[in-house]
């Protein structure tokens, strides 16, 4: 059964970074599309990034370009989302997802079709 397990989070200042983790277990990995949501409260969850199977490539939305980065490390499967340069509209829940042989084609756009979700992290960017 395909698991997403997340750490990390918590509070940091404008400008700073900080690094979210998720582990993927139950399938196997690289076939794997890796995905990473926020939602801001009172707002719907939006799609941030995707990376698709075969860990090849990362689609990023507009607004977190130059500034967030995907990195996975694949023998122990797990996915690191670093996130630099934070502005305050970056605060939100960050849920870290998987999906079995997906190429990322309209992530964006709900519904997500995700196969697995993890807990959810609080990022809080704040002065």
């Amino acid at each position: 059964q395909l698991q997403v397990v997340q750490s990390g989070g918590g509070l940091v200042q404008p400008g700073e970074s900080l690094k979210l983790s998720c582990v993927v277990s139950g399938f196997t990995f690289r076939n794997c599309a890796i995905m990473w949501f926020r939602q801001a409260s009172g707002r719907r969850r939006e799609a941030v990034s995707c990376t698709r199977s075969g860990h090849y490539s990362t689609d990023y939305i507009d607004d977190v370009k130059g500034r967030f980065t995907v990195s996975t490390v694949s023998n122990n499967g797990t996915v690191h989302l670093v996130m630099n340069s934070l502005k305050p509209e970056d605060t939100g829940v960050y849920y870290c997802a998987a999906t079995k042989f997906y190429d990322c084609l309209g992530y964006i756009t709900p519904p997500y079709g995700v196969d697995a979700w993890g807990q959810g992290t609080l990022v809080t960017v704040s002065s």
